[in-house]
């Protein structure tokens, strides 16, 4: 059913994590910009709503579509790792890793979000850049009334725990551990947040009008990345002036499959995301799922075995295309997915058969992403993120934004495997000027060449997997648009060998029929945030369908 207030949309669309945001974003819509306007700007305002993963500190990627060419672009603004980097950086004399990989300057890599933002805009926005930006700065200069969400995440991050002192830059570091980071979120008189109240963000908003009135480059060479720089220094952290001012964005070519009569667009390596929901969408279109429905037994089982096999070449196989081959023509080609859906019998292969036991660094589900369309018929996917919830926690001093922890994506320890989790293959080990792997899947589906679904998710490794759900669901299973993102989801990921099942909704026959079968199942509360566009292609009738999985998502468009 309908979400109360949800929107019935014919011209434009932004369906984004937080409403001021995706208000932004409309706006700009209003104003005569195109979807890549609308996307610039909501995220530069989800970098003020949403601090703890919208960014300027960070990096993602951004799939677009251009109606009036017919062509789908991608943008890869991941960060890259410091020039002074090196593949045991962070292990210790004991070949363990050390706990700074996680917290604090040291765990950064060079942030590509403004970078990017810039080179989709520069290519094709439409209105000025300023006008892009503004409205972000004005929202961290006036500020806005936060939500019980958000206060209670900054009072979680602030607050005292037990038997801990502050000051702490390990895995468990918060808010907390960091001035800087307690001056730029703290309530300005020391008490608790609470919902409704006004939140400023002086120090942000100085650097947003700065990057307003000088354009991408101000981060990057201008006073802004002095800030940076000077930081790194005093902190112990890797990121030099130089790294600054040698980031670049890169356009990269989609990764691309049909499904169903339809093309499906997505992002390339180093996002192992579109190479991953591409083949288990070839390899589940050998099947008729639909025939038995979206929550059989036999239909979860054979997704199941579709993400484990798919996962498995995302370890074996993906990395940063500047600096290993990856061949992903052949591992998203329809004989490859044949291949693979004919191994899938009646039980669950056990992961290990695939290949004895690899560790997958860990992968924070602290992303977010958002979905815009506009009246040429032009469509955006976007997702961002500082990797985990508030990134490294530290705010750079005088600049008020976040860095990112992602250096803790890459492989940290060179040639071990094991079955917790961790990979060691060398595809994604550190390397100077390296991006790390990634799992953001912004896709975009087209039939006949016009728009009909826009999609993505937070969620770290179950992210292709939130996308695989809600494409099965509108074009396998036929369910309406909000049906299809509230449906319940199921995440695999190879090792460790379990499958989540999301929710209450599955039945204690299907769980037992699982477990039969040889499926390690676990109960999950939530998989992921699909924020999500679909597009009637009868009536041309845009849904924007903000997911109720996160309380503070909007649809907004007209």
């Amino acid at each position: 059913m309908a979400r109360e207030g949800e929107p019935t949309l014919t011209k434009h669309a932004v369906v984004a994590q937080e409403a001021h945001a995706a208000e932004v974003g409309r706006t700009v819509l209003r104003a005569g910009g195109n979807a890549i306007d609308a996307a610039v700007a909501t995220a530069f305002a989800l970098a003020v709503t949403v601090p703890e993963a919208g960014n300027l500190g960070g990096g993602g990627f951004l799939v677009a579509y251009l109606a009036d060419r017919r062509e789908i672009v991608t943008v890869d603004f991941r960060e890259t790792a410091p020039r002074s980097a090196s593949p045991r950086m962070y292990l210790g004399s004991d070949d363990k890793p050390r706990p700074r990989h996680r917290a604090g300057a040291w765990a950064a890599g060079v942030p590509g979000t403004v970078r990017g933002l810039g080179l989709a805009h520069a290519r094709w926005g439409k209105l000025a850049w300023a006008n892009l930006v503004q409205p972000a700065a004005r929202l961290a200069r006036e500020g806005f009334p936060i939500s019980a969400d958000l206060a209670g995440s900054l009072n979680s991050q602030l607050g005292e725990q037990k038997n801990t002192k502050t000051g702490r830059q390990d895995d468990r570091a918060r808010l907390a551990d960091f001035t800087e980071s307690v001056s730029a979120f703290a309530r300005p008189d020391g008490a608790a947040w609470k919902a409704g109240d006004r939140f400023i963000q002086s120090d942000l908003a100085a650097t947003l009008e700065r990057i307003a009135a000088a354009g991408p480059d101000e981060f990057y060479t201008g006073r802004t990345a002095q800030l940076i720089a000077r930081y790194m220094e005093e902190k112990d952290g890797r990121i030099t002036a130089d790294d600054l001012a040698a980031y670049q964005a890169r356009l990269r070519p989609p990764v691309h499959t049909t499904f169903r009569g339809c093309a499906v667009w997505s992002m390339g390596p180093p996002s192992s995301g579109g190479v991953v929901h591409s083949q288990m969408l070839n390899i589940l279109e050998r099947f008729d799922l639909k025939a038995d429905g979206a929550q059989a037994p036999r239909t979860v089982h054979r997704i199941t075995e579709a993400m484990r096999r798919a996962f498995f070449t995302r370890a074996e196989s993906l990395g940063d295309p500047d600096f290993v081959a990856v061949a992903t023509n052949e591992l998203v080609s329809k004989a490859a997915a044949g291949k693979l859906a004919h191994s899938i019998g009646d039980r669950a292969t056990p992961s290990a058969s695939l290949a004895p036991f690899a560790v997958l660094p860990a992968e924070s589900d602290h992303t977010t992403h958002f979905s815009t369309i506009d009246a040429a018929g032009n469509a955006v996917a976007l997702t961002y993120t500082l990797e985990d919830s508030y990134g490294a926690k530290a705010v750079v001093a005088g600049a008020g934004f976040l860095l990112n922890n992602e250096m803790g994506d890459f492989n940290l320890i060179p040639g071990r495997t094991d079955t917790s989790g961790r990979i060691g293959t060398p595809a994604n080990i550190i390397a100077p000027g390296k991006r790390m792997l990634s799992s953001m899947t912004p896709t975009i589906v087209l039939r006949n060449g016009k728009v009909r679904i826009v999609t993505g998710s937070p969620g770290g490794r179950t992210i292709p997997n939130t996308t695989l759900w809600v494409i099965l669901g509108v074009l396998e299973f036929g369910l309406d648009p909000r049906a299809a993102v509230d449906a319940p989801r199921t995440h695999h990921q190879w090792f460790p060998d379990v499958l989540l099942l999301e929710g209450e909704s599955w039945t204690e026959t299907v769980r037992a029929e699982l477990a039969a079968m040889g499926h390690h199942w676990r109960s999950t509360d939530r998989l992921g945030i699909a924020n999500t566009i679909v597009v009637d292609p009868s009536t041309g009738q845009i849904h924007g369908i903000a997911d109720r999985r996160r309380s503070t998502t909007k649809a907004a468009g007209d």
